[in-house]
């Protein structure tokens, strides 16, 4: 009996998730220590492996921030951001969001096909180093939904020093308390149901001295430092911190190193190892605490009847793969720290908003028309437009041109609505292309095509001009660039 129950529970587990679908999530944390990058992150993206992951989200520390540096960064892609976008475009993934606070930055990356399902992006900080004026200590945030799952990135660099720990809780939860979003469904991070939480988050291994850290390093007895762990014994006492999941740490600590070295700090202060750089993830619960007192309790419980219907209908499992650090980069006092992740969930929806391709053949011989509809009602505007991209493009604003939506309203129906594209704004020696549609309302893109062929323009070579045409647009996307 024991058997056939545990056959039928395997049946419905089945065909309970026969709808669910995996995606792979990387991520990084690096503490930078202001070094310029190297020249390759090949090793760090895992770029060799032959699983790819669906999304990978970045998040450094100690991004060198010096007065000119910074303000060359406000106008252009810092160094860093430039690597990786680069690196990645060859891969075919874009940078969906990005934000910064002079050392913190975090960058998230998606692969093509999923940009019309990643909606409600928004990105936001806190400063908490130097009495919060200064943004050398604090968190970045970028918050999104992914297939209809609210998803948030935190990346904090916290307090240093071994003696700070509670201070250290005291920024997380400030950093909690104040990042606010423009979401109904998730204005805070804690109303998001999935939370992943990284970075330099400076917890050190108290009390054991020196020689025994060394010596279970050396032995690859990590298990004897976990229950010294700031951050593991904060956790037994702080609820904020239970709430947070977290994988064994078996791999060596990641701080703090000699540069260009494996050594551990050998300085004069000769700092003990500690593992100060992290990810930790946390489900939203099926009853959340209620936060607004004057909610009433009916109010209370319809939202946490409706969040569990909806939590049961669009399942999301999460599994860690990997936790490790990458021992191979040595330009800073830190190791970067990989967090390979598989989620298991239904898809909200599968429809992108707008479907859009190009009508007939495509060169700058002759102007060029789009053919978009609206597959569902979404809050259009005047200001909408549709960009040409070339394959590989590395950001939203990486158009080769793009065309402004005429309606300022579009009627929800199967009327296919028209938009030209001028030939002069057409790249003459064509190429590989896709036409993203994006909404100023919803600030994302919300439809993208299927590759196309622009042809090399005919006109251009019987005339002998595709040089110095070539050379002209080549100038005007590399003047662009530098502006993004």
């Amino acid at each position: 009996m024991m058997e056939e129950n545990e056959e039928q529970q395997d049946l419905n587990l089945k065909m309970g998730d026969s709808e669910d679908e995996s995606f792979r999530l990387h991520m990084v944390t690096w503490n930078v220590a202001t070094a310029d990058p190297p020249d390759d992150v090949s090793s760090l993206l895992h770029l060799n492996s032959p699983k790819s992951p669906d999304l990978y989200i970045i998040g450094l520390q100690e991004v060198y921030s010096g007065p000119l540096r910074f303000m060359s960064d406000v106008m252009f892609e810092d160094p860093w951001t430039h690597l990786f976008m680069s690196t990645l475009a060859t891969q075919k993934y874009v940078k969906v969001s990005s934000i910064r606070m002079q050392g913190l930055l975090l960058l998230f990356f998606s692969k093509v096909e999923h940009l019309p399902f990643i909606r409600d992006i928004q990105a936001t900080y806190t400063r908490t180093g130097i009495y919060g004026y200064w943004g050398n200590k604090g968190g970045v945030s970028i918050r999104l939904s992914l297939y209809g799952h609210m998803m948030c990135f935190l990346n904090c660099h916290l307090a240093a020093h071994m003696k700070y720990a509670t201070e250290r809780v005291d920024e997380f939860e400030y950093i909690m308390d104040t990042q606010t979003f423009n979401c109904d469904k998730a204005p805070a991070i804690l109303d998001h149901r999935l939370v992943f939480w990284f970075g330099d988050l400076n917890f050190r291994i108290q009390d054991h001295g020196m020689h025994f850290v060394r010596s279970c390093i050396n032995n690859q007895s990590y298990n004897l430092l976990w229950s010294k762990d700031q951050l593991i014994m904060m956790k037994k006492r702080e609820r904020i911190l239970q709430e947070f999941e977290e994988g064994p740490l078996d791999f060596q600590p990641t701080y703090k190193f000699d540069l260009n070295s494996d050594t551990y700090d050998s300085s004069g202060k000769k700092r003990k190892p500690a593992w100060t750089d992290r990810i930790l993830w946390r489900f939203r619960p099926q009853t959340p605490q209620p936060e607004n007192q004057e909610e009433n309790q009916l109010e209370q419980d319809a939202r946490k009847v409706k969040q569990l219907e909806e939590d049961e209908e669009y399942p999301l499992k999460i599994r860690q793969d990997l936790y490790t650090s990458k021992m191979e980069y040595s330009i800073s006092d830190h190791k970067p720290v990989v967090g390979i992740f598989t989620l298991d969930m239904r898809k909200m929806y599968k429809t992108p908003l707008v479907h859009l391709q190009p009508e007939g053949d495509w060169s700058a011989d002759i102007d060029a028309m789009v053919l978009y509809t609206p597959l569902q009602p979404f809050p259009s505007s005047a200001w909408d437009w549709i960009g040409l991209y070339k394959v590989g493009f590395t950001s939203v604003s990486d158009y080769i041109t793009y065309t402004w939506v005429k309606d300022d309203e579009v009627a929800f129906s199967d009327e296919v609505i028209q938009v030209y594209v001028s030939k002069e704004e057409i790249p003459v020696r064509g190429g590989d292309c896709v036409l993203a549609y994006f909404s100023s309302t919803l600030q994302c893109i919300i439809g993208i095509s299927d590759t196309f062929k622009v042809q090399e323009s005919k006109v251009a070579i019987e005339e002998g001009l595709v040089t110095e045409m070539i050379n002209e647009l080549e100038q005007t996307i590399a003047a662009k660039d530098l502006l993004n």
